[in-house]
């Protein structure tokens, strides 16, 4: 691949160009606003100018519900050899291109499973993929050379390549990613109205459940909007969860020792369940979840204190796993969780003490 047309120039398709341009690739930035192209050209995503003629592959970064139709208009220009887009959904774009009767063999629907809360070209990064899986949707209508492009586009990101359905693949995110951000939301929700004493009170479990729920609200209509069916099949079952839940709670509640004892049986139910569904969530890399030793070290809310506990570690030749932070409520400093493998824990713990290090047991 030797030139680019990225169409919307938002997080991800600014992304996608930062890391095209960086493996040498001539990229033409165009967006339905001028400013936010020439922002992204500003970035040393691409130029703002249109190309002089087809380019090798034509990226649409548009919203799910604007997809089709401005792959339709780029393909009947023929902008390009071959056309991918980066929607979070799948099946429908196609379908709607295949009711405007446009030949798809030139076309491949992919989604890059990464993000961030925030959007537009100011949020991007060219290496926003590195590592991500990026779902590409072929058909038996696919053109191999349009395949080789869509994973030449996967590799100059830096991204890992998983090749699904496109259904399945609209089933699956709704699964892992659109449900989970409605009940993020909600559960958020709760917190609108609270009192400021009770807020006060966040820990980092609200603070892990409630993240996503900062992220821009008309970009996730669009994401919903494209994608309703599988999202509500599944809120129907955590709706009969909480019912259950809820039933079980009551019980507790009960004078009658027989209906607690249900309760609790009710509840330790769901918590397993919860236990069996967590520990199927991948771990590092991709690979199974692995069970990492907590080392907790007191901090003061200083620069470099992050970047001196990270080179302490390096001395004692200990590798950081993961990382969490928790700021303490209403002072200049915080708890840093440092996750490694528990034969690592007692040396790196021994070591950080040594260094001056204040270790929570």
């Amino acid at each position: 691949m030797r030139t680019a047309l990225v169409i919307g120039t938002g997080l991800i398709g600014t992304s996608a160009a930062l890391a095209l341009a960086g493996r040498g690739v001539t990229v033409h930035l165009a967006d339905h606003d001028p400013e936010q192209a020439r922002t992204a050209a500003a970035l040393g995503a691409g130029t703002d100018e249109a190309p002089e003629g087809p380019v090798d592959l034509a990226i649409v970064a548009a919203p799910p519900a604007h997809v089709a139709g401005v792959l339709a208009d780029a393909m009947r220009r023929g902008a390009a050899r071959g056309y991918v887009d980066v929607a979070s959904v799948k099946g429908g774009p196609r379908r709607e291109l295949e009711g405007l009767g446009i030949d798809l063999s030139s076309y491949i629907g992919t989604h890059p499973m990464s993000g961030r809360e925030k959007s537009g070209p100011l949020a991007a990064s060219g290496d926003l993929f590195e590592g991500r899986p990026w779902v590409l949707t072929p058909t038996r209508d696919t053109d191999t050379e349009v395949l080789n492009l869509a994973l030449e586009l996967v590799s100059h990101c830096r991204a890992v390549p998983v090749v699904m359905d496109a259904d399945a693949h609209d089933r699956a995110v709704a699964l892992v990613s659109h449900m989970p951000h409605l009940v993020s939301s909600m559960v958020a929700a709760r917190l609108e109205h609270a009192e400021e004493a009770a807020v006060r009170l966040c820990g980092q479990g609200i603070r892990d459940v409630t993240r996503i729920a900062g992220s821009d609200p008309g970009m996730w209509i669009d994401i919903l909007s494209a994608n309703p069916g599988p999202v509500a099949d599944l809120l129907t079952d955590v709706a009969g969860d909480l019912e259950e839940t809820v039933r079980a709670l009551r019980a507790l509640q009960s004078a009658d020792e027989a209906k607690r004892g249900e309760g609790a049986s009710g509840i330790e139910d769901m918590l397993r369940r919860g236990n069996a569904g967590q520990v199927r969530v991948p771990g590092k890399h991709g690979s199974a979840p692995r069970v990492y030793e907590v080392v907790a070290v007191l901090i003061d809310d200083q620069p470099g204190q992050l970047a001196r506990i990270f080179a302490d570690a390096g001395r004692a030749g200990i590798n950081i796993e993961d990382v969490r932070i928790e700021h303490a409520t209403g002072q200049q400093a915080g708890l840093v969780q440092l996750m490694v493998e528990p034969s690592a824990a007692p040396v790196l713990a021994a070591s950080l003490r040594e260094r001056g290090w204040a270790i929570r047991q």
